[in-house]
C-alpha cells in the first residue's frame, strides 16, 4: 500500500480527539488549556504594546509636527551700534524669498518669540509669545484645527483689535477665557535715562486652543506679528523663520539646501535636533520591550511541551499500537505536531482578537480605567499628552502572529520526535 499524504483526515483526527482528553486520561485538556490560555494572553500583550508604542510614538510627533516648524533659521549674531549683539534677522523677507525656492519647501513664516510673565485678577504665569502673522497661524494645523477651541481666530490680527490667541493650559492657570483682557509683563521694555523699565501692555483673548500637547498648552500664546515687533523692541525684524517642508520625515535631506539659502550667518534647528533624542529613547524602548514580551510568548509556548510530553507518555500504549497497525514515525510525528500546533494557532487567533480590539476601543478602556482609579491614571504633565494612544498597524500584528505561530511549531517539534522515535514494543510490553 502507498504511504498515505502528509497531514492527512486520519492525523487530524486522532489529534483532534487527544485534544480532547478528559481528566481520568491524565490531565492532558487540562494543560491545554494552559498552553491556550497563556499564549492568548502573551500575545494580546504583545499587540497592545505594540499598539500603544505605535501610538505615542504618532501622537508625539504629530503633536511637534503639528504645532511646530519643521525647522527654523536663526542668526549668529550682529553687532550693533552701542555694541552689543543682536540675533535679530533685519532681512528677513529677502531671506524668506530665497529659502522659499528651495525644492521641497511648503510655507517659511517671520517670527518674534520671547519669553514673558502674564497676569490675570492675581493669577501669574511664564507664558513663551510666538508673534506671527495672521495668515501664517493659519498653517499651523493644531492651532487652526485643535482637539477643543474657544472664540473667533478670525479676530486675531483683525484692524482695531488687540487679540491674542492662548493654549488651554495657560486660561486655566489665569482661570481667563475668551474676551477677558490679560496683561503681558516683559523684564526687556523701553531704554530710559534711568536703565530699562518693563513693558506692560494689556491684550484681549479672543482664541482659546487645546493643541494636545501639554507643555504648548500650557505655555504658548500667539500674537499678532506687528504688535510683537514693538513689544520686543524688534521693529522691522524677526528673531526667527519658521519652516515647513513637503515631508518632515526626511527633514536631513533640507537641511544643506536651506541652510545655502539663508545664507552665512544662518543657524538651522530642526525638529529631530529638537526632539531627536526622546524619540530615540522611544526606539530603544520599543525594541527592549518587544524583546521582553518576546520572551513572554515563549514562556507561555513552553506550555505547550509540557502538555505534549504529558500526552505522549500517557499515549504511550496508542502510540504502541498505532505502530503496530502501520502509521510511520512521519504519521505519528505529524499527529502530536498537530495537537501542540493547533493550541498554538487558536491561542494566536484569540490574542489578535483581543490586541486588536483592545487598540480599536482603548479610549473607553481608558475611560473605565480612569475613572477607578479617581482620574489620577494619567498626568499630562508628566507624559505631555492628554489621553493614551493606541495605533494598530498590520506590520506590528503580523510580526506578533509570525513570532507566536514560529515559536509554537518549534516547540512543538522536540516532544513530536520524540513520540515518533518510541519502540512499539517497549510501549506494549507492559501491556
Amino acid at each position: 500500500m502507498a504511504n498515505p499524504a502528509p497531514f492527512s483526515r486520519f492525523e487530524w483526527m486522532i489529534a483532534w480527539r487527544y485534544l480532547r482528553a478528559r481528566r481520568a486520561e491524565g490531565g492532558v485538556s487540562v494543560m491545554t488549556w494552559i498552553s491556550l490560555i497563556g499564549i492568548t494572553l502573551a500575545v494580546f500583550a504583545l499587540i497592545a504594546t505594540l499598539a500603544v508604542r505605535s501610538g505615542f510614538r504618532s501622537e508625539f510627533v504629530d503633536t511637534i509636527l503639528g504645532a511646530n516648524a519643521h525647522a527654523t533659521i536663526y542668526s549668529a549674531g550682529q553687532v550693533t551700534e552701542g555694541g552689543g549683539n543682536t540675533r535679530h534677522i533685519e532681512d528677513y523677507a529677502a531671506m524668506a524669498d530665497r529659502i522659499r525656492e528651495v525644492p521641497g519647501v511648503e510655507r517659511i513664516a517671520p517670527l518674534v518669540k520671547g519669553q514673558v510673565m502674564t497676569s490675570f485678577n492675581g493669577a501669574t504665569s511664564g507664558v513663551e509669545v510666538h508673534g506671527i502673522r495672521p495668515e501664517d497661524l493659519q498653517g499651523v494645523r493644531r492651532v487652526v484645527d485643535p482637539i477643543e477651541s474657544f472664540g473667533d481666530l478670525s479676530r486675531f490680527g483683525a484692524e482695531g483689535v488687540a487679540g491674542i490667541a492662548i493654549g488651554s493650559g495657560v486660561a486655566r492657570e489665569l482661570n481667563a477665557t475668551v474676551g477677558d483682557v490679560i496683561r503681558l509683563i516683559s523684564p526687556d521694555g523701553a531704554q530710559t535715562p534711568f536703565g530699562t523699565t518693563p513693558r506692560v501692555s494689556n491684550y484681549e483673548v479672543v482664541y482659546v486652543f487645546t493643541a494636545g500637547r501639554y507643555d504648548i498648552d500650557r505655555t504658548r500664546v500667539y500674537m499678532p506679528f506687528t504688535e510683537a515687533q514693538t513689544y520686543f523692541n524688534a521693529d522691522g525684524a524677526a528673531t526667527e523663520l519658521e519652516v515647513m517642508v513637503d515631508d518632515p520625515e526626511d527633514i536631513d535631506a533640507y537641511t544643506l539646501p536651506i541652510l545655502r539659502a539663508a545664507g552665512p550667518d544662518a543657524i538651522l534647528w530642526t525638529w529631530r535636533d529638537a526632539s531627536g533624542s526622546f524619540l530615540r529613547a522611544l526606539d530603544i524602548e520599543d525594541n527592549v520591550m518587544f524583546v521582553i514580551l518576546s520572551i513572554l510568548v515563549l514562556i507561555a509556548t513552553m506550555n505547550i511541551v509540557s502538555g505534549l510530553i504529558m500526552l505522549v507518555k500517557n499515549k504511550g500504549r496508542d502510540i504502541g499500537i498505532l505502530r503496530t497497525i502501520g502509521l510511520t514515525e512521519g504519521s505519528i510525528l505529524r499527529v502530536f505536531f498537530i495537537c501542540g500546533a493547533m493550541t498554538g494557532v487558536i491561542g494566536t487567533a484569540l490574542g489578535v482578537a483581543l490586541g486588536c480590539l483592545f487598540a480599536l476601543y482603548i479610549d473607553p478602556i481608558f475611560s473605565a480605567v480612569n475613572w477607578m482609579s479617581g482620574g489620577g491614571a494619567w498626568d499630562p504633565s508628566i507624559r505631555g499628552i492628554y489621553a493614551l494612544p493606541a495605533e494598530l498597524q498590520w506590520g506590528d500584528v503580523l510580526s506578533a502572529v509570525a513570532l507566536s505561530i514560529g515559536l509554537s511549531f518549534v516547540v512543538t517539534i522536540f516532544p513530536a520526535r520524540r513520540a515518533a522515535r518510541m519502540n512499539p514494543v517497549e510501549a506494549l510490553r507492559y501491556e
